[in-house]
């Protein structure tokens, strides 16, 4: 009997359920009836054993043993046969379904705003030699974005690109498609016009909050980095965090660089007692984190440390119907029993 008269769609719905795995969508309704398959071959051995006795009674007419013909050779395809038969008649009685199981993924995806400073500062090559910070940032966030939007467990996050100097400017709008992401992130240069230079990190975060108000996900996430404090009064940034905060938006901050410039354009390394406490606050009041980024690998990090701290919910619904297979069976051991007895009957009969 071949498996694909298993997959026939003849096949009738069942109400039972599968009780034991055999293989693929094969299971047992009643796996318990197995029990009888030694108890079969027992009788089996025992009925054989008795018609070898009855026929111990005839005398021995030769010295010699007589060649044995083709029938004799054969005999035992007719017990086996009969055996055969009886072992599926008790996998009948177990109840054979086959499983037809569909699993459903739901995913919750997270919408991330990555807004991006891209101030003149950020021309500074203190966090891998040889290339600036905004080099260096736009691999790592390319990176990140693309983990993001192509989760290895099969969920995918909408993603809007901002970059900000004075003034923020939304570059990509909420997607999924990655090329064109990293498209927009390649193209964000250093600002180099005096009158577009600044550090608007309050108006870069209202703006993101803003469109983020659109959005209809249930996890609404920034991921703000900067490599220096606010230098644009128009919208404080703890007033922005806390809007950001009223519209259920949490606020990843991080700080890029070793130096930062004080007012008077004098360099100096990062102290985080002093600088940055926009940022930490920022990230307090919103639910999220505050990292700093020293070099390329701490950056590396924090991105990592924020992709695992926002990781895609993903849900898993089982829909699982059964469809009878006994007649199957039946029907193929009554065919063998069938051909046992015709045997028996014909080629295979012996005297009593």
């Amino acid at each position: 009997m071949s498996f694909a008269l298993l997959q026939t769609e003849e096949a009738v719905k069942s109400a039972a359920e599968g009780q034991l795995h055999l293989w693929g969508d094969l299971f047992l309704a009643d796996p318990w009836f197995l029990a009888l398959i030694p108890l079969v071959l027992l009788c089996v051995a025992y009925g054989r054993a008795r018609k070898a006795r009855g026929a111990a009674r005839f005398s021995v007419l030769l010295n010699q043993e007589l060649p044995r013909s083709l029938a004799q050779r054969l005999g035992w395809v007719p017990v086996l046969l009969q055996v055969a038969s009886l072992v599926l008649m008790v996998f009948a009685l177990a109840r054979p379904l086959r499983g037809n199981v569909e699993t459903n993924s739901v995913s919750e995806g997270v919408d991330l705003a990555l807004l991006i400073d891209r101030s003149s500062s950020m021309q500074h090559k203190d966090l891998e030699a040889n290339r600036t910070r905004l080099q260096v940032v736009k691999d790592v966030v390319s990176e990140f974005a693309t983990r993001r939007m192509t989760d290895r467990e099969g969920a995918s996050d909408y993603i809007a690109l901002f970059s900000f100097a004075r003034y923020p400017e939304e570059l990509c709008p909420f997607t999924m498609d990655v090329d064109a992401v990293q498209g927009f992130l390649e193209e964000v240069e250093l600002a180099s016009d005096r009158a577009e230079d600044g550090t608007g990190i309050g108006i870069a975060l209202a703006k993101a909050v803003a469109v983020l108000r659109e959005s209809e996900a249930k996890s609404k996430v920034v991921v703000l980095l900067t490599d220096g404090e606010n230098n644009l009064d128009l919208i404080m940034p703890l007033d922005a965090a806390e809007l950001a905060a009223e519209e259920g938006v949490k606020v990843y901050t991080v700080f890029a660089g070793r130096y930062v410039s004080d007012p008077f354009g004098q360099i100096r390394a990062f102290d985080p007692r002093v600088d940055g406490l926009d940022l930490q606050k920022m990230a307090s009041m919103t639910g999220g984190r505050f990292f700093l980024a020293g070099d390329k690998r701490q950056l590396e990090k924090a991105y990592e440390e924020i992709e695992k701290l926002e990781r895609t919910p993903r849900k898993e619904k089982r829909f699982v119907e059964h469809f009878d297979l006994y007649r199957e069976f039946l029907l193929a051991a009554v065919g063998l029993y069938a051909a046992a007895w015709l045997c028996f009957c014909t080629w295979a009969r012996r005297l009593p």
